[in-house]
């Protein structure tokens, strides 16, 4: 069967507001200058698919949206950067969700309005889409709360039809990590960050962390900041370190790793090939705010795999 697309994205659509410098508030009606305000792309779920074009990919996307402002912006940014948006749903009176993200260089705090974040079900996503595609791909879990119910039925019915998954959950906002070692069993590549591992596992270490998320889904590959990244592939480790580059934003960091590696993944390469690649994709997308201004060509990206 000919696939038309090596990725669907199922996903959230919202732009970020980025707001840089001495961005803690002070409240009691006190106003603090700070040195920089951008609109970018936002949600994991659209960065993602935008770094996994810029790496080359085929990528069509699939969500829900608003027909005002932030929607119209976020599907047009989406399409300059190649990525297919012709089966977003757009809701004539609907608001599409907002992030505003006060960015302190390495470490940042997010305030979102979740509008039509919620609202996708795994039902919207038909079988003609999944027909012409390699892989589907689901972040923001805990966010995508219509989606939740659905998503291991849409996760099986998408094997059945010769695809491969993957989830990143990002941090779950009520911290009840609710409704996930089931769903693990229907991922083939499972992506979370270091925080996330330890809070699902309910351990204290990564190295047992990674053996028991492991043994749940065929892949998983965890991010670690400043330390790089690990994944293991039921006995096979691999680990590689962070790349030294000058960070200007983290923001969406971890979803062009998550492009990186399922990059490698598709392409069928050894595991610490391509956690390489995740891990140059997502170390070079630190170099200028926002989470998609920096994200790198393979070209560039393959630089640094080589010099593993």
């Amino acid at each position: 069967m000919t696939r038309s697309f090596d990725i669907l994205v199922a996903g959230e659509i919202n732009p970020d507001l980025i707001l840089t410098g001495d961005v803690a508030p002070i409240f009691g009606q006190f106003e603090k200058l700070i040195d920089s305000a951008s609109l970018a792309i936002g949600s994991s779920s659209a960065i993602f698919a935008c770094a996994a074009a810029r790496l080359g990919l085929k990528v069509i996307f699939i969500g829900m949206c608003g027909d005002d402002i932030f929607g119209r912006y976020m599907l047009d940014e989406m399409s300059k950067r190649g990525v297919d948006v012709s089966n977003v749903v757009v809701i004539p009176n609907g608001q599409t969700g907002l992030s505003v993200i006060l960015s302190r260089g390495a470490d940042r705090a997010i305030l979102t309005h979740p509008g039509l974040i919620s609202t996708l079900k795994a039902e919207a996503v038909p079988d003609r889409l999944l027909r012409k595609s390699r892989h589907i791909h689901v972040a923001s879990y805990f966010l995508q709360t219509s989606l939740q119910p659905g998503l291991p039925g849409l996760f099986a019915r998408a094997q059945a039809l010769g695809l491969s998954t993957s989830l990143d959950t990002n941090w779950d906002p009520s911290g009840k990590w609710r409704g996930f070692n089931s769903l693990l069993q229907k991922v083939d590549v499972f992506l979370p960050n270091k925080k996330e591992t330890l809070a699902l596992t309910g351990t204290k270490r990564i190295g047992p962390a990674s053996q028991k998320l492991s043994g749940l889904c065929k892949v998983v590959a965890i991010k670690l900041g400043a330390d790089g990244a690990i994944a293991q592939r039921g006995e096979e480790t691999a680990r590689v370190k962070a790349q030294k580059i000058m960070v200007v934003d983290t923001v969406g960091a971890g979803d062009t790793f998550d492009a990186g590696f399922l990059f490698g993944w598709l392409t069928g390469w050894s595991l610490e090939k391509t956690l390489a690649l995740a891990v140059a994709c997502g170390s070079l997308s630190t170099r200028a705010p926002g989470g998609t201004s920096a994200q790198p060509t393979l070209e560039e990206a393959m630089q640094y795999v080589q010099s593993t």
